[in-house]
């Protein structure tokens, strides 16, 4: 498929407006599934990878930062690991050094040489790196003070991370030239389209996944711009709830619907009101039967088992209504299709919007892992986002603090 990437509005100069050979700051997202203590290979790497490898043709020494998990949690781990996986996408070494502004930081900061790649400690080992504060507080911090010095310029690759107003994000930018790398550039082009491109045919917009509660908002915010929702996941039976299914609150083995429901109703409740012509709600959902897939007709449901995918006439139903779309934005899963039995829904949205010549951005990390998982080719979808939290904020045209500080330091 041939698509035509938008042109970016953002004000924010990018690596094209950097002079060879400089030595330079590079954040990046790398944050990874841990299993077992081991950081996992994921889309992310290979991403931030073409940025790296690109600086590095052009004689720039690298010295990149990157976060880890956060401080309690299981996938809070050196970034060691990380350093030999970004190797190996780069077919180049990745020096590591485990600390991030202290002297064996600094010492190795100053051995870099044009070329060379050298991976800090996991900035979130920072005391001041994860308090959410403003960013003119954040460049005063020891940490930006001690590192920024060091460099010619800062880039900062890690759009997934954007939402954050954490030192490594905000920092620098107040008190160093500041770039947008390849993966920021091209994630905030896609991701703002739907506020910024006008289509002349319908618009699309596929939610799913667990966190009902960060979707409801998205439907009210680009009203203007999308024709039709299809639902499906923790959200789409939570509306089916609200229009009088036995369906969207929690059974034994489930934890994802009252609490949402109850911090939620009356709003879901009002939003399928006012939009109801334009929610397309599922028909049928499948379930697990003694190991086997199954579906019940949501007139027929009486909930005892937990649902898992949209059932057949939905998925249908869905891949119909998107194959006639100019453009199409999904975000998150429509079950759980980690489990083969119940991907049909997922899969067949996909595999629609494939198949067409439509704008299309697929939303989040969770929800891409199903594109190599089933076959499908990424060159397909216009774009696929490694974004979470920041993909959801750009649907609702809400400023991104790490895109805001780039475009203040353009115009300094």
């Amino acid at each position: 498929m041939t698509t035509t990437t938008p042109t970016p509005t953002s004000a924010f100069r990018t690596i094209d407006d950097l002079e060879s050979g400089q030595q330079l700051l590079v954040r990046l997202d790398l944050n990874a599934p841990v299993e077992d203590g081991e950081v996992q290979d994921n889309r992310r790497f290979a991403r931030h990878a073409e940025t790296v490898a690109e600086l590095l043709a052009d004689d720039h020494a690298v010295a990149l930062l990157a976060h880890q998990g956060r401080p309690g949690r299981d996938t809070f781990v050196s970034l060691e690991g990380h350093a030999d996986i970004l190797a190996d996408h780069l077919g180049g070494a990745v020096a590591f050094v485990d600390d991030t502004f202290g002297e064996d930081a600094l010492e190795a900061i100053d051995d870099l040489e044009s070329g060379e790649v050298l991976l800090l400690e996991n900035t979130r080992m920072c005391d001041e790196e994860l308090p959410e504060e403003d960013p003119d507080v954040k460049a005063d911090t020891e940490f930006v003070r001690t590192l920024a010095p060091e460099f010619d310029a800062y880039v900062n690759d890690a759009y997934s991370a954007a939402h954050r107003s954490h030192a490594s994000l905000v920092g620098f930018p107040r008190v160093m030239d500041a770039y947008a790398g390849r993966v920021m550039e091209a994630e905030y082009t896609a991701n703002s389209a739907i506020q910024e491109r006008e289509f002349d045919g319908p618009v699309t917009m596929v939610l799913g996944g667990t966190k009902a509660e960060d979707l409801i908002p998205v439907i009210e915010e680009v009203d203007d711009t999308v024709d039709r929702f299809c639902l499906g996941g923790i959200v789409g039976e939570l509306f089916l709830r609200a229009d009088g299914y036995d369906v969207g609150y929690d059974v034994e083995g489930t934890e994802f619907f009252d609490h949402q429901w109850d911090d939620h109703q009356e709003t879901i409740e009002r939003v399928l009101e006012e939009y109801g012509d334009r929610l397309h709600l599922a028909s049928d959902l499948a379930y697990d039967a003694d190991g086997e897939r199954a579906e019940h007709a949501v007139q027929e449901i009486e909930k005892e088992t937990p649902y898992l995918d949209v059932g057949s006439e939905t998925a249908d139903e869905y891949a119909d209504l998107v194959a006639e779309s100019e453009a199409v934005f999904v975000k998150g899963a429509l079950g759980v299709f980690e489990d083969e039995r119940f991907a049909d829904g997922t899969v067949e949205v996909l595999s629609a919007i494939a198949d067409t010549d439509c704008f299309s951005v697929i939303g989040g990390g969770d929800t891409s892992r199903a594109i190599p998982m089933y076959d499908l080719e990424e060159e397909d979808f216009s774009h696929v986002s490694v974004a979470g939290g920041a993909y959801v904020r750009a649907l609702t045209g809400q400023g991104l603090v790490g895109v805001e500080v780039l475009e203040a330091a353009a115009d300094s």
